[in-house]
């Protein structure tokens, strides 16, 4: 059993004008094998929540704290933070030229258990993994996403979470950018992935439409960098016929 438990979250950015205050309070726990969806407009920090947790240096934590089982998140490396149990799968996945997927799912494996894998059944465990998110198995020795779609980079993402095995996943907006059958496919990766390992999984997205394959336990409005309301799957769908004005209305009166 994990729990990822964040406290008073205050972030802020540097701007051409000065510091920005991004999230301003943020509390929120999210356990094993619970699916927490945080929805909102643009702009309201979701984002800002999913690289701060990573460590992205870009943010700076203000006040607040994060832990995860207990040990302080917030003074952890990017690479501890991930040796830990904590997982991001980006919006915008990044190219890392010259370095083969396989290279780069083995090496981050051996990094987070602290040996390498056995060969024959790590090996069967990628093929395998591939297979399911309708990945050719070519693409294991291609440069980690150069050339990929924007779909084959976001299955690319969800093969790393299959295989890492992580306590705490941040899926940040993994559904944008996908047609009906790769967010089938996508959403299917995580699905096996939780059911797998128990994994607890943040979600961060614009639309329901993801939230119909994935089933979150929890729903939590994002509006102007803290939560304005949350819910269960119910509040998904009032967003869904709702929108998303009257936090907004309330936020500019």
């Amino acid at each position: 059993m994990s729990t990822l438990e964040i406290r008073d979250l205050h972030v802020q950015v540097e701007t051409k004008e000065g510091p920005k205050q991004i999230l301003r309070g943020v509390d929120l726990t999210v356990n094993s094998g619970e699916t927490h969806a945080i929805m909102g407009p643009n702009g309201s920090g979701k984002s800002t929540l999913a690289y701060s947790l990573a460590g992205h240096p870009k943010y700076e934590v203000t006040s607040g704290s994060v832990t995860l089982d207990g040990e302080d998140v917030l003074e952890m490396s990017v690479d501890a933070r991930a040796r830990a149990g904590l997982f991001l799968a980006m919006q915008y996945p990044v190219e890392v030229p010259g370095v083969s997927v396989s290279n780069f799912l083995r090496s981050a494996k051996t990094a987070i258990d602290g040996e390498a894998p056995k060969l024959r059944t790590w090996v069967k465990d990628v093929k395998e993994s591939m297979s399911n998110l309708r990945m050719d198995e070519s693409f294991a020795e291609r440069s980690v996403n150069e050339g990929f779609s924007g779909g084959e980079k976001k299955r690319n993402e969800i093969l790393q979470l299959e295989l890492l095995k992580p306590k705490i996943a941040v899926l940040d907006e993994t559904d944008s950018g996908l047609d009906v059958d790769a967010l089938r496919i996508v959403s299917e990766g995580v699905n096996r992935a939780k059911d797998n390992t128990g994994l607890g999984l943040l979600l961060i997205t614009h639309y329901t439409r993801i939230l119909r394959y994935i089933k979150p336990d929890f729903v939590h409005v994002f509006v102007a960098g803290k939560v304005a309301e949350e819910g269960g799957s119910e509040l998904a769908e009032r967003l869904e016929a709702e929108g998303y004005d009257r936090f907004l209305t309330g936020t500019s009166a």
